[in-house]
């Protein structure tokens, strides 16, 4: 909640300013009354000249009336003007420090906010919190305004009027009190409801084809119209206590109307009040109560505002996980693209038994590590340590000799470069998917980059050749094409070590085959990390890491492996079977 109040302490001077024009636009509103009044008593009826009319007076008075009508107006729009600079500039600022906090997020804290609580979070919530900043400017002035002034104005034309309106007073606050009270902890289901929604849509909508293919679609619709449901629900009760609101204090404004018109014909047949004079009151008594219906919708929003507060406070509060510690001595050995495991066990904070235990494994700058082993027995958290995407439950995971927490996170990660199976690639053109790493990369690197990858050959057939147009998430790509894409992308950074987690595998082995060639002849002064499933991908490593259950069963070379590790001869021998039955 702190940066949320520091975010909008440069927009102080704004909200004082439309405040200010506010106050000027109230104070022509309450001062019309009067003029009024004026006009009927003494232009009109001719109160104080033995009721000869005054016609000069009615035409003076109504032009002062236009005119100051029309600077009201011109306030008006001041206020306006200044309340939506406050409230766009504020919401701007609050969704872009939300933005660059959950980049900064690691990936368990991200999954336990959840996706679709982040994207609710960076537009509706914000949305939520931006209104509640222009009501306060800009209502909660103009009613209290209305309130106090309306009142003082009332009083001083007939303290009966003033008692009417005491009456009303209480009746309205207990309705704007029992709504309010009512309503408040229903805004929070109501994101949270609409978190769930989210959720469901962004699941869907990236994995439409896999619902397709497994013809579920029935089942999503059934989960999106229960969420969808709990969501309409929930509107429907805050709506329901709302829609009493209004009508309440409708009937509290028409009753002390009509109790300021009894009383005022009395008071006016006996000549102690004025007709204009009731007039005014009743102007005034309208303006006062209308002021309290525009309180309670301010309560209203205020009350929504507050909680999507609470939760952009819950983003902007949290701090990364992955941050430089201080106590480690960053103490680098020299030797570029070295990487050490120092007995290093990891868990996930959700699980209580560990992913990877006890592992401790050095590899040299320049060498190709290969890593297989079962599915779910840790390949893809282990090199997930290197870059720091998840910090070690015991032991220390080194980088050049210093342990990757004494590393700034950017600093880190650009030593290391990771291409994963899943080839993300984004709605540009092929040319600026592979220059990500690189964006002031020459054509000449680019083109490199593509032809190690294997990539140049297709990307030159694309209507535009590089130029060509990815569609989102790169769907107008084949896998194959896609991962080719990715591994272009990451041989381009050329960092001084490269994570190649099954990267691979859309890939046939002939393209493959001629990958490797290109990394062992153009990037010998890389260090090389290849998790495969293919025994084929990665026999000619310099060593072969064998996985099992977390921890490390065999290492070597691929002979090595065939002479001394049994677990490595059945994956190959499973596999050789594999193939022969193709």
């Amino acid at each position: 909640m702190k940066k949320l109040t520091y975010l909008l302490k440069k927009y102080l001077f704004l909200a004082l300013l439309a405040s200010g024009f506010m106050v000027a636009e109230v104070y022509v509103d309450l001062y019309q009354p009067r003029m009024m009044q004026l006009i009927v008593d003494e232009g009109i009826l001719g109160l104080s000249s033995n009721g000869v009319s005054n016609l000069n007076l009615v035409i003076s008075t109504g032009i002062r009336m236009l005119l100051i009508v029309l600077l009201g107006g011109l306030c008006g729009i001041g206020s306006a003007l200044f309340t939506n600079v406050t409230g766009q500039g504020y919401g701007n600022d609050i969704r872009k420090a939300c933005f660059e906090k959950v980049m900064r997020f690691s990936f368990e804290q991200t999954d336990d906010f959840s996706t679709g609580s982040l994207i609710t979070r960076i537009t509706n919530d914000v949305t939520q919190l931006q209104q509640l900043v222009m009501q306060m400017i800009r209502g909660l002035v103009r009613c209290l305004m209305f309130f106090v002034g309306g009142t003082a104005a009332l009083l001083s034309l007939d303290l009966s009027f003033g008692v009417i309106a005491a009456c009303a007073f209480p009746l309205i606050l207990i309705d704007i009190v029992f709504v309010v009270w009512r309503t408040n902890p229903l805004f929070t289901v109501l994101q949270e409801s609409l978190d769930k929604l989210n959720g469901i849509i962004q699941e869907n909508v990236a994995g439409i084809r896999v619902v397709k293919a497994f013809v579920q679609e029935k089942r999503e619709k059934g989960r999106f119209d229960e969420a969808n449901r709990h969501l309409v629900d929930t509107q429907f009760n805050v709506q329901m206590m709302l829609s009493f609101l209004r009508p309440t204090m409708n009937i509290v404004l028409n009753i002390a109307i009509v109790g300021i018109l009894y009383v005022g014909s009395v008071q006016v047949r006996q000549g102690t009040v004025a007709p204009g004079m009731v007039m005014a009151a009743i102007t005034y008594i309208s303006q006062i109560l209308n002021g309290m219906m525009m309180l309670a919708m301010i309560f209203q929003t205020l009350s929504r505002g507050l909680a999507s507060a609470r939760r952009l406070g819950e983003v902007l509060d949290t701090e990364s996980d992955i941050v430089l510690d201080p106590a480690l001595d960053a103490c680098f050995s020299g030797k570029r693209g070295s990487i050490t495991f120092e007995n290093i066990s990891f868990a996930y904070a959700q699980s209580e038994k560990p992913v990877l235990r006890g592992i401790s494994l050095e590899i040299a700058p320049g060498e190709t590590l290969a890593v297989i082993g079962a599915t779910g027995c840790g390949k893809t958290t282990l090199v997930n340590l290197i870059p720091r995407f998840y910090d070690v439950t015991e032991g220390r995971v080194l980088v050049d000799g210093a342990d990757v927490r004494s590393y700034d996170p950017a600093a880190l990660r650009e030593k290391v470069t990771i291409c994963l199976q899943k080839s993300e690639l984004f709605s540009t053109t092929i040319r600026d998917n592979i220059a990500l790493g690189k964006p002031g990369a020459s054509e000449e690197e680019i083109e490199a980059a593509a032809r190690a990858a294997q990539a140049d050959a297709f990307i030159l057939q694309q209507p535009a050749g590089y130029d060509t147009p990815v569609a989102e998430r790169g769907m107008s790509l084949s896998g194959g094409q896609r991962q080719r894409i990715a591994i272009a992308r990451a041989l381009l950074k050329r960092s001084e070590i490269l994570i190649f987690d099954d990267s691979t595998s859309a890939l046939d082995l002939k393209t493959e085959a001629k990958l490797y060639e290109a990394l062992n002849r153009d990037y010998t002064d890389v260090t090389k990390i290849i998790i495969a499933q293919r025994i084929a991908s990665v026999q000619n490593a310099d060593r072969i890491v064998v996985l099992d259950n977390g921890t490390v069963a065999a290492c070597g070379s691929h002979k090595e492996l065939m002479e001394t590790s049994p677990l490595y001869r059945d994956i190959y021998d499973s596999q050789l079977r594999e193939e022969a039955a193709v």
